[in-house]
């Protein structure tokens, strides 16, 4: 597999625009494939790593992976604005991410808040906040 092996040592030297180049071009998503949808996936990997942002905010509105490796990304980085202006505009896994990244940094409060305000219908993004809440009254 001489294309995966190239791709490799381009991601190793950081060589982000050819490692990119040659899994795109093997790449598809919900592939039947297995080795195509993992290449997708590594693709995507791969955006988040190169920075590119915009192309992953761009494959984000139909892509499902696209969407979850950039809210992963955007926690990474701290662009907790972004995240929060992603599930103001309807992004339930970035709410979702938000608010675990509130909760996880000891702001359950503000995380509550944020659940009110931007998903207060959402049982999931709820949960996530009643899961951090918990463990201190385990504490007796």
């Amino acid at each position: 597999m001489e294309w995966f092996e190239r791709a490799r040592a381009a991601e190793q030297l950081r060589d982000w625009d050819a490692a990119i180049a040659l899994v795109s071009a093997r790449a598809e998503c919900y592939s039947i494939d297995h080795y195509m949808h993992g290449n997708h996936l590594w693709h995507m990997d791969l955006l988040a790593r190169a920075g590119r942002f915009s192309e992953l905010t761009e494959r984000a509105l139909t892509d499902v992976h696209a969407r979850r490796r950039l809210n992963r990304s955007l926690r990474e980085q701290g662009m907790e604005a972004s995240l929060r202006g992603r599930a103001e505009d309807g992004d339930r896994d970035a709410l979702y991410v938000f608010v675990r990244l509130l909760c996880e940094t000891e702001r359950a409060q503000e995380a509550h808040r944020a659940v009110q305000d931007l998903g207060p219908e959402d049982q999931y993004a709820h949960q996530i906040v009643a899961r951090f809440r918990l463990p201190s009254s385990d504490a007796q």
